[in-house]
């Protein structure tokens, strides 16, 4: 018997939209597609088709409040979207209402789309609500997804004459939006263009080591059928933070949502107007996904982050398997292992050293040479220097090594490359460089890292996997005989495998069940 699991309540504080297409209608639309139950606090009705915004009519204080009173004493939310607060009153209230959550010490993600000024040039808000939205409301956010002309208002705190156009100011105007506060940015770029015939948007997040500018590009998709695509974003991000995605997971995956309904919208027959986004059900295509752009390719240079160190060790399309399906692949920290498990007729294989003393580049010989003699597809984890002086079939890389590695180095001694990723960016980000294969993890809790953060599960797999059919997959982490059927129904064409080989009791036995398991 299927235990049926709880939909993760999300609220949305935002404006009713009388056409149907943006504000409330789009959130609540949006949150049944990807799986959470919607709640709705109005901020105001807005009278409003497909031509235009006739008139906003905010509700008062009082009403506000005992809506998210209600909610709050009946349906505690999972993530929290804000879209239009309408006046100065509004963004103070909603900010405090924030503070006593926040008080009670559990955190709800909170997604801000600042609207503010229409696509057709009408101002949504009252003019000191720009400075009240930055000094009360904006470090209280997890993320804020502006396009760029909410970026260009709030920058100019509240000035709706301000412009913020080209990548290097889109850059600026971001980090300073980002401010003292360090608030995630996400500005959409469906109002500029950077790269002719696609859009880009900009994903700020992060802290210290941790932070990053990532461009996320992808082709422009011309359609009449664009209305409500900002609340759609914002409201599938906050729909995918509820159901416990990391945030840039749950951005390039809510960029998709969109990007699917632009594609597959069918609303011609709504309105004289502009009509509604299509939400047309989670996104399993890539040409949905967006490219994360690489700061070391050439494309980087018009977008302002190009980075001449990276490009001179950059480089993509590497040797592909003579197969998609690599099988079994234990993942062993020996040679004795790697000859073990060669005599039992596995031949995929990857060395992984984590302690490597005097003799690492020996051990590196003795394995390539025990390969080449069975005929292995051995893999060597991290050293790709020693891999491709000792002629090694390939080499494996984390997300991390590639800042270092000499990739180009790599291409050239002809190396398989393998590369680690851990959710949708990590990727999207890798499959810029198309490797020869790309490692999925981390599937379950493994006792050989902590890796809980970046637990994928066989669901999340099963989506990654139906996005790259046919290409070379490995799913890794905490996988043994138990799970092995459910990770393989996935569609992965191989099983890395750790201690379900080298801490099982009989290494023969398990190694047939798995190798039956996957193939």
């Amino acid at each position: 018997m299927s235990v049926s699991v709880p939909r993760p309540i999300v609220w949305t504080i935002a404006g009713s939209d009388s056409g149907g297409g943006a504000g409330i209608q789009a959130d609540l639309l949006t949150m049944h597609d990807l799986g959470v139950h919607g709640c709705s606090a109005i901020t105001a009705n807005t009278a409003q088709n497909t031509l235009g915004v006739p008139a906003i009519n905010a509700v008062s204080g009082e009403v506000l409040q005992s809506q998210l009173d209600a909610l709050l004493a009946d349906l505690k939310p999972a993530a929290i979207k804000i879209g239009l607060l309408a006046n100065a009153g509004q963004v103070r209230l909603v900010a405090n209402f924030l503070r006593v959550l926040k008080e009670c010490g559990e955190y709800i993600p909170v997604v801000y789309d600042p609207v503010a000024v229409a696509t057709s040039g009408a101002q949504l808000t009252e003019d000191s609500t720009g400075a009240a939205v930055l000094h009360e409301l904006l470090p209280l956010c997890d993320l804020l997804t502006p396009n760029s002309l909410e970026l260009a208002w709030l920058v100019g705190a509240g000035d709706d004459r301000a412009e913020v156009e080209g990548a290097e100011a889109i850059l600026s105007a971001a980090r300073k939006l980002r401010g003292e506060h360090a608030t995630a940015v996400l500005v959409s770029g469906g109002h500029f263009e950077i790269e002719p015939g696609s859009t880009a948007d900009l994903l700020c997040s992060g802290n210290g080591e941790n932070f990053s500018e990532d461009w996320l590009i992808g082709k422009r998709i011309e359609t009449r059928n664009s209305h409500g695509t900002g609340c759609t974003l914002s409201s599938a991000i906050a729909a995918l933070l509820a159901l416990g995605y990391p945030l840039k997971d749950a951005c390039v995956v809510a960029n998709a949502y969109v990007r699917r309904g632009l594609r597959l919208g069918d609303s011609e027959h709504i309105g004289a107007g502009t009509g509604p986004v299509g939400h047309c059900g989670w996104p399993g295509a890539l040409q949905d996904f967006p490219d994360v752009l690489v700061a070391g390719s050439e494309r980087a240079k018009p977008f302002g982050v190009f980075d001449p160190s990276a490009a001179a060790n950059f480089a993509a399309e590497f040797p592909q398997p003579e197969t998609s399906r690599l099988g079994l692949y234990p993942v062993v920290d020996s040679v004795e292992w790697i000859e073990k498990l060669a005599r039992e007729g596995v031949r995929t294989l990857q060395l992984r050293i984590k302690q490597p003393g005097s003799d690492l580049r020996e051990q590196i010989e003795r394995a390539v040479a025990i390969a080449r003699g069975y005929g292995l597809r051995l893999f060597i984890n991290d050293y790709w220097q020693h891999a491709i002086d000792c002629g090694a079939y390939g080499v494996h890389l984390g997300q991390e090594d590639l800042q270092q590695a000499d990739l180009k180095a790599i291409q050239r001694a002809g190396l398989k490359l393998g590369i680690s990723t851990h959710g949708f960016f990590e990727l999207l980000y890798a499959w810029q460089f198309r490797p020869s294969y790309l490692a999925i993890g981390v599937i379950y809790a493994t006792s050989t890292k902590d890796m809980s953060g970046q637990l994928q599960g066989p669901e999340k797999l099963t989506r990654m996997a139906a996005l790259l059919p046919g290409y070379p997959l490995v799913a890794i982490g905490g996988i043994n005989l138990a799970r092995a059927a459910d990770v393989a129904a996935s569609g992965v064409g191989s099983i890395a495998v750790v201690t379900a080989i080298t801490d099982a009791p009989e290494v023969r036995e398990a190694v047939a069940q798995l190798r039956a398991v996957i193939e």
